[in-house]
């Protein structure tokens, strides 16, 4: 799988966890310099709390368009630190 955004690949793997119709990427398949941390949070009553990540991508910035559970809940063990994506990022095979 992979997701790109703005014509960057942001990140790939053939590790992907699907929950809930959203692909979560391992830590290690993020291209981080793509990645700024964002004040956004929600939560989950079964994964936890999120934290979400901007993507930027040549000065455009896509707000709070990357998300994990940096520590999850017992029933999201799976998928802690894992990064899904949402709001216009394209996720799909590789």
């Amino acid at each position: 799988m992979k997701a790109s955004w703005n014509g960057a690949v942001i990140a790939r793997s053939d590790k992907t966890i699907v929950v809930e119709g959203n692909h979560y990427f391992p830590p290690d398949s993020i291209n981080s310099e793509y990645f700024m941390p964002s004040d956004f949070t929600s939560h989950c009553p079964w994964k936890g709390q999120a934290q979400y990540y901007s993507v930027v991508v040549d000065g455009k910035i896509n707000q709070a368009a990357a998300w994990c559970y940096p520590e999850t809940l017992d029933a999201a063990k799976e998928i802690e630190n894992y990064i899904a994506f949402w709001r216009g990022v394209d996720v799909e095979a590789s």
